[in-house]
């Protein structure tokens, strides 16, 4: 036999073995083989730094059930938002006003929605409670829950009249009238102490408070300069004044700040006592002043009226005691307000505040229920103190205070405005509250700043018969001017619009800061004649979101409010008849229902007309044309004397013989019926 010839294949040793790849030798080696182990350890090190990993996934195309499963989450969660966004939540009571700013619907249509739905008349600041709020909103397709909030001020009973411990207290008076007519005289003759003296030209410089002890009983007075105190109070919702004194000079007439003081009490619902003074002067007749009085809706007792009044002489004192039996007898006939319960935490108004600059803020409140102690930790405004230090009005420390008694507090965090609320809490709470009120304060001015009034979210004031009142104030450089533009106002709508002007105060002179918080309270808009607005006053209207409008000539003013009140009327409608088919056959059409074979007998059938279904002279269908057919064809209209197939959209009960009646309406604005 021949030798066997082996074959060594590449990569193999003779005997079959995988061959070593040659590698380095020596240095060489041991250098490469430092370098791997070097990047192992730099691996593992990166490793451990990264923590346990894991290896990438591809991604993995989705089965059809978790498509529709992710299409079911993604609904869900569509549907939760939608949820939410009409959710709303409220404290246990809200106006008309504010709850319409929440949903973001206006006054009216909330108002509307209240006398249809639930029967209830009501206004755009009337408190609607958390039940009447639910079913409200409900018709707005709204969920309420109710929001736990802290104790608000607004929301308390101050005097605490329904408490077991409540007792009767001193009713709260206000002296108004004109300047230098005697106001701070005649309650210097009251209380027995001068302080005309001490005031700059016998005019009252600041806001007095005085606790006064009659033998009858006793009396709160407050004296308001300029009236400004008492609406700036009323405009922060701080109606303290039991009744208002409103003093006429006999040797004088009713002037405008009396007529001003006059709509300013009738706007707050407060009783009025009308005190004629300056009757020691000769040739002088009260009777002649009470007869003015009824022009301006004040009709006095000696007249037939209910008003009740009084002649004095607040220089001699004579008829003050005769003024204050009329007071007293005006506050027994009010008995049941005139209670408080003196023994719960003390909830007072700021009257007056100013910054001493040896004191710190100085604050004149009025306890209106419970009693004020020194060391009270209170909140007032915008801002936390706590009491240091209480004074009467002759400037006497107390150590304590109860309803209906002004004091002056010593240990205010800053100067409150008038009309804030001061109450007591505990210290724990003070802070919480300062910052919820001062965050309501930055999202209400924030508001205010990004909403104008317009003239026509006036027209919201539903009254007990129907009609929309737009309130309105006028002021201008000559009173026949305004009387003039007053009653062309009042001219313009009328029972049959279901619109009217309300004139809340008309006077003569610039526009004041005055003007701007009877505006702001009564919700009106200023229209001034020949004037133009204080620097102060337009500040204020821009702040409070006021409307001023400034005219020269009466006719362009009439014209303005007639067009912006006819824009809320809505239009009238008035109906065409175009036209009428007779249905003569009628046949069932899969996928598309019953089909009425008509021949057109008077006018054209449009399918963009209304029709009504007429069987035997009565209405049985109101609706729309689905399809109009000419034998195969779609027809846009269809004219007398042809026929045609219509189907009527969500109806299938037609019936040979009926009438079908083609109609359009046309939308006509309204023009109010009166307008000079």
């Amino acid at each position: 036999m021949g030798g066997q010839v082996k074959v060594r294949a590449s990569g193999y040793t003779s005997d079959g073995k995988p061959a070593r790849k040659p590698g380095p030798k020596g240095r060489a080696a041991k250098r490469q083989s430092a370098q791997q182990a070097a990047k192992r350890n730099v691996s593992r090190i990166r490793g451990q730094m990264r923590g346990p990993g894991r290896k990438p996934r591809r991604r993995q195309r989705l089965t059809p059930d978790q498509i529709e499963e992710r299409q079911r989450q993604e609904a869900a969660e569509q549907e939760r938002r939608e949820r939410e966004r009409r959710t709303v939540r409220v404290a246990e009571f809200l106006s008309v006003a504010e709850l319409a700013e929440l949903v973001e619907e206006t006054p009216a249509a909330l108002i509307g929605s209240a006398f249809r739905n639930m029967g209830m008349m009501v206004t755009i600041n009337q408190r609607l409670d958390f039940d009447q709020i639910e079913m409200l909103l409900d018709e707005f397709n709204f969920n309420v829950e109710r929001e736990e909030t802290l104790e608000v001020v607004e929301d308390i009973d101050p005097y605490g009249i329904d408490s077991e411990t409540a007792e009767p207290r001193p009713p709260v008076v206000t002296v108004m009238g004109h300047v230098d007519h005697g106001k701070t005289l005649l309650l210097d003759r009251i209380r027995k102490a001068n302080v005309v003296a001490g005031e700059a030209g016998g005019i009252t410089q600041h806001i007095g408070a005085y606790h006064v002890q009659l033998p009858s009983g006793r009396v709160t007075f407050l004296d308001t300069p300029g009236h400004a105190a008492f609406t700036a109070m009323r405009a922060r919702g701080a109606d303290v004044t039991d009744i208002v004194i409103l003093l006429v000079a006999a040797d004088d007439s009713v002037m405008p700040q009396t007529v001003e003081a006059i709509n300013h009490a009738s706007s707050a619902g407060v009783p009025l006592v009308v005190a004629v003074n300056k009757c020691d002067l000769p040739g002088v007749d009260p009777d002649r002043v009470k007869r003015q009085l009824l022009q301006h809706s004040v009709q006095v007792d000696d007249l037939g009226g209910e008003v009740l009044s009084a002649n004095v002489s607040a220089k001699t004192g004579k008829g003050i005691d005769d003024l204050l039996e009329q007071v007293l007898l005006q506050a027994e006939l009010m008995e049941d307000k005139l209670r408080a319960d003196p023994r719960r935490r003390a909830v007072c108004t700021v009257v007056e505040a100013r910054l001493d600059v040896g004191k710190g803020p100085v604050v004149t409140v009025l306890v209106q229920g419970g009693t004020l102690r020194v060391g009270d930790t209170f909140v007032c405004g915008l801002h936390q103190g706590r009491v240091r230090a209480m004074h009467d009005e002759r400037g006497m420390p107390v150590k304590e205070a109860g309803p209906s008694i002004p004091v002056q507090v010593l240990g205010a965090g800053g100067v409150p405005q008038a009309g804030d609320p001061l109450q007591v809490m505990e210290p724990s709470r003070a802070q919480a509250r300062v910052s919820e009120l001062q965050q309501l304060d930055r999202e209400k001015q924030m508001r205010l700043r990004e909403r104008a009034k317009k003239i026509g979210d006036f027209a919201q004031l539903t009254q007990a018969d129907g009609m929309i009142e737009v309130p309105i104030l006028v002021k201008g450089d000559v009173d026949g001017s305004v009387q003039a533009l007053a009653d062309a106002f009042e001219q313009i709508g009328g029972e049959e619009d279901g619109v009217r002007v309300r004139i809340v105060h008309r006077g003569v002179g610039a526009i004041n800061e005055s003007d701007v918080l009877l505006a702001q309270t009564t919700e009106a808009v200023i229209i001034g004649f020949g004037v133009r607005p204080q620097a102060a006053a337009r500040k204020q209207a821009e702040d409070a979101a006021v409307e001023i409008r400034t005219y020269d000539i009466i006719y362009k003013a009439v014209d303005d409010l007639t067009r912006s009140l006819e824009g809320r009327l809505s239009p009238d409608q008035v109906e065409h008849v175009e036209g009428s088919a007779q249905v003569r056959e009628t046949f069932r059409v899969s996928k598309v229902g019953m089909i009425a074979g008509c021949y057109v007998v008077q006018g054209r059938v449009n399918r963009k007309f209304r029709i009504r279904v007429i069987r035997e002279g009565k209405t049985v269908f109101e609706g729309e044309i689905a399809s109009l057919r000419r034998f195969k064809d779609d027809a846009r209209e269809v004219r007398e004397g042809f026929e045609c197939g219509i189907g009527i959209a969500n109806f299938n009960d037609v019936k040979v013989g009926d009438e079908i009646e083609c109609y359009t309406v046309e939308e006509i604005a309204r023009k109010l019926a009166k307008a000079s």
